[in-house]
């Protein structure tokens, strides 16, 4: 009898260990999904703020938990998004550039996008680098050097389309430099929109 009660005694509290094991595993889960569902939703939510909201949750939806939901973190992970995308289209352009199909107009105009594109870059890279020094008594004048360096930024970028207007241009050349470029001045604006936002609410 005492050999079973003993039996007993530890299959209960087997299975009560197995049970607050599953218990506790399934609130962590849920609690991982959670977490998970408010980050994307905060990505959502913060790119209702930008003029391309579609766009902005494309390329920031993956990074969702590392923005969590900091507008600060959005903004900064948006400049660093811009700025991988300016520099693929950099280099594809650069290769592009030294194809013998292309006019000398097209060469130029070509030549001119990837000196605006390299510009675009550096004005990129010195935002991204002051993002992460906005603190204290120097935060206004970060926050400024920032937003002009992105709207030069975004400038820059328009003015590269500028030089393939012309119906001497190559149709299929025009479509393409134009197609990668809108992309970045989207991405760009997208960037601005989510800096100012932030900057609205610091201020």
């Amino acid at each position: 009898m005492a050999i079973s009660l003993r039996f007993n005694h530890h299959v209960l509290t087997s299975l009560f260990i197995a049970i607050t094991l599953a218990t506790v595993k399934s609130v962590h889960t849920t609690t991982e999904a959670t977490t998970t569902t408010t980050n994307t939703e905060f990505v959502k939510s913060s790119c209702t703020f930008t003029a391309y909201p579609r766009l902005c949750f494309a390329s920031l939806s993956t990074q969702a938990s590392l923005i969590q939901t900091s507008p600060k973190l959005m903004a900064h992970a948006a400049l660093n998004i811009t700025l991988a995308s300016a520099k693929a289209t950099s280099a594809m352009m650069v290769r592009f550039s030294n194809s013998s199909r292309l006019k000398p107009r097209e060469v130029s105009a070509m030549g001119d996008c990837i000196e605006e594109l390299g510009d675009t870059l550096d004005e990129l890279r010195k935002s991204i680098g002051e993002m992460g020094q906005l603190s204290g008594s120097n935060y206004e004048v970060y926050m400024s050097d920032i937003q002009t360096w992105v709207s030069a930024a975004l400038t820059d970028e328009n003015t590269c389309t500028d030089g393939f207007e012309g119906d001497d241009m190559n149709g299929k050349v025009k479509v393409f430099v134009r197609g990668r470029i809108l992309v970045i001045a989207h991405l760009t604006s997208n960037a601005l929109a989510l800096i100012n936002h932030f900057a609205s609410i610091h201020g």
